[in-house]
């Protein structure tokens, strides 16, 4: 046994002295609840316990009958009244979010409404890339949005609930809960974003310190240095269009925001003000008998489509809004619906990953955001601008106000101010966007090796790859590996090399939780041939990935995919018509051997799968039903969500089909 400094007697004993100060009783609040007999013979029980407590905790007894509102967070750490760290948060996302609650709950309270606030707070996908944490990421996206939605439902008195939330899985998680209040109004408020450092790397570029430093592209010092100022303020999320600050456009493209409201600067007054503003809106919408419902509908799922694509935004959105539709109990768009909204919207923003100038996420929201993005889509006919937002007003109302605001026109000046940035260099007309050769983002391959479909981001691949027609294609060796540390291994130690395609397997659902691979992409980065190496996974991405690499094949290995069919030195083929759209991946050969990609489709099929095929040695428990649940639900296409109906019909089927199967016959029987 090691020893302590700590001394035992320092953990066992308490100072005398706090012994004199215990009580037993206490006088209680003053005053008396504003009941009446109606309220003690018709209220539940519950309800007028709820007034007891609450005069317990300090409210004043006498406005006990005030309209309740929830606001609900993924509030994270224990902050200092002057804003120093008590306990630390898991990342920035959540760090700073607890204040916009205080000023929804203050406003709340001067508009004599009594506010609840509650929290479950979210992980970080930065700090878990690489880590088995990774496996725990998107399982809790659904965990989450069952115990907001189980925090909602226990206060029965609620009128509405505001949602407050960030990053990459809090706040798909948040949106999931709000959708599905149903006829209650609820808003989004969301978290906002980090500033730059005036002098340093973002916090998508600082990922990758530890591949260039083995690499020896960067110093030790160097490295410390970046990595310590990389998050320049304590709150918001990355910098870059990833998964957070996509969420938070998606959240206002639905309506479910305030227009203007996404990408904030956290802590700055600005971002307070969306709080207290979104505050007053869902009093408005409970006045004007708004529901979420109304908010949220087949038209507005389909706008916040139309605002991805335009954004270019990360592609976990693929996962994010089908859940989201689900949880309302709307239409969950398809792999058809994506490709189709896909090649018809131009992308008109430019911002970090995709360039190609990479402005930050802050300097998006001073060029206007998403209403600025959306009075191009609108003049151009993509949007349908009659939906409802949490204004109270439609959405073409609201544009009609942003065109003309005070807002826009100052922001976009504060822009040129402190950065000498154009607005109209960040976010385009479609005819300046085609003009400036900004393509399309997401595309979704098919091909034997694809069967149900892939996604890559097609803006990602290097311009220099691309042919004069606007297509990629590579064609190269397959290196299969089926665990992430395996394929980092292989890179840092240079057994991956010009033309290699690395195939990623036992990453999806039921391998590894369908973990996000971004330390692969970032330290392919740093080689020296980077540019000419592919990824081919049935895991995912994230938003600040670059390189041509194709994520969420489907079926996954573990799902009997021919992707668990491939072997090294199979021949792959990837096209990318990043013009159309359209996109292939394919066995094309074997060794030295080429053959079509029907060949490749029967080779395919007479194999058997890799006897190396299983999920990851420390895939958690609550992971496998979780891929198991969501498999029976839709699948990754389907949004990874739990469809209770579908699941339930499974297993009835199931325990018909064993019950049929154990019933005996009457020779049997006798």
């Amino acid at each position: 046994m090691k020893h302590s400094s700590i001394s035992a007697s320092s953990v066992l004993e308490t100072p005398s002295g706090l012994f004199d100060t215990l009580k037993t009783h206490a006088p209680g609040p003053q005053g008396s609840l504003p009941i009446t007999p109606e309220m003690l013979l018709t209220q539940p029980s519950g309800n007028l316990f709820g007034l007891s407590q609450d005069a317990g905790m300090g409210w004043d007894p006498a406005r006990l009958l005030d309209p309740e509102f929830l606001i609900l967070s993924t509030h994270g750490g224990l902050r200092a009244q002057d804003g120093t760290p008590i306990a630390l948060g898991f990342h920035t996302g959540h760090w700073e979010v607890g204040l916009l609650v205080a000023e929804a709950a203050r406003e709340f309270r001067n508009l004599h409404a009594i506010p609840f606030a509650g929290a479950c707070t979210d992980p970080c996908d930065g700090r878990t890339q690489g880590t088995p944490g990774m496996m725990d990421s998107l399982p809790y996206r659904n965990d989450a949005a069952v115990v907001l939605s189980r925090l909602i439902r226990s206060l029965p008195t609620r009128k509405g609930v505001v949602g407050i939330a960030t990053c990459d899985k809090g706040l798909p998680a948040m949106m999931m809960a709000l959708a599905g209040c149903g006829a209650y109004p609820s808003i989004l408020v969301p978290g906002g974003v980090t500033l730059l450092a005036e002098e340093g790397e973002d916090a998508g570029k600082v990922q990758t310190i530890g591949a260039r430093y083995a690499k020896h592209q960067i110093t030790l010092e160097y490295a410390a240095e970046m990595g310590c100022r990389a998050c320049a303020t304590p709150g918001g999320g990355c910098q870059f269009l990833g998964t957070a600050a996509t969420s938070q456009v998606v959240g206002e493209a639905l309506g479910l925001a305030l227009p203007h409201s996404a990408l904030a600067p956290s802590g700055q007054p600005i971002w307070l003000d969306s709080a207290v503003r979104s505050a007053r809106a869902i009093l408005r919408m409970t006045h004007m008998g708004i529901e979420t419902n109304h908010v949220i509908t087949d038209a507005s799922v389909r706008n916040s489509m139309v605002v991805h694509a335009a954004f270019g935004g990360s592609t976990n959105l693929l996962l994010h809004i089908p859940a989201i539709a689900h949880a309302a109990g709307r239409r969950r768009p398809t792999r058809e619906d994506w490709t189709e909204i896909n090649r018809h919207i131009p992308r008109l923003v430019d911002a970090l990953p995709n360039g190609p100038q990479n402005f930050a996420t802050v300097q998006v929201f001073l060029a206007g955001g998403v209403p600025e993005v959306m009075l191009h889509l609108r003049h151009a006919g993509l949007l349908d601008t009659s939906v409802r937002t949490v204004t109270g007003e439609t959405l073409d109302e609201n544009l009609n106000w942003w065109e003309q605001s005070e807002r826009r026109r100052a922001l976009k000046q504060t822009l040129r101010t402190l950065d000498g940035v154009d607005p109209d260099e960040v976010i385009f007309s479609p005819d300046r966007a085609r003009a400036r050769g900004l393509t399309p983002t997401v595309c979704f391959p098919v091909g034997n090796l694809a069967p149900e479909g892939s996604v890559i981001k097609s803006t990602s691949i290097d311009p220099s790859l691309i042919d004069e027609k606007n297509c990629y294609c590579h064609v190269g060796p397959a290196r299969v590996f089926t665990t992430e540390e395996a394929a980092i291994a292989a890179i840092k130690d240079g057994r991956i090399g010009k033309g290699h395609v690395i195939v990623l397997i036992c990453g999806g659902p039921a391998g590894a939780g369908m973990q996000e691979v971004y330390q692969i992409t970032s330290a392919l980065k740093n080689l020296p041939d980077c540019k000419h190496v592919a990824v081919l996974t049935d895991a995912r991405f994230s938003g600040v990935s670059t390189g041509a690499c194709i994520g969420h094949i489907s079926p996954e290995a573990l799902a009997d995919g021919p992707i668990g069919r491939i072997q090294d030195d199979d021949i792959v083929e990837i096209v990318i018509d990043r013009e159309a759209l359209h996109g292939t991946v394919n066995l094309v050969g074997s060794g030295d051997e080429r053959f079509s990609a029907e060949e490749g489709q029967r080779r395919l099929e007479s194999r058997v799968p890799r006897s190396d095929l299983a999920p990851h040695p420390m895939l958690p428990t609550e992971t496998r039903l979780w891929a198991a649940l969501t498999h029976a639900s839709g699948g990754i296409w389907g949004g990874c969500v739990y469809d209770t109906d579908a699941i339930l019909q499974r297993l009835e089927n199931n325990s018909t089909k064993k019950n049929r199967n154990s019933t005996p016959t009457l020779k049997e029987a006798r």
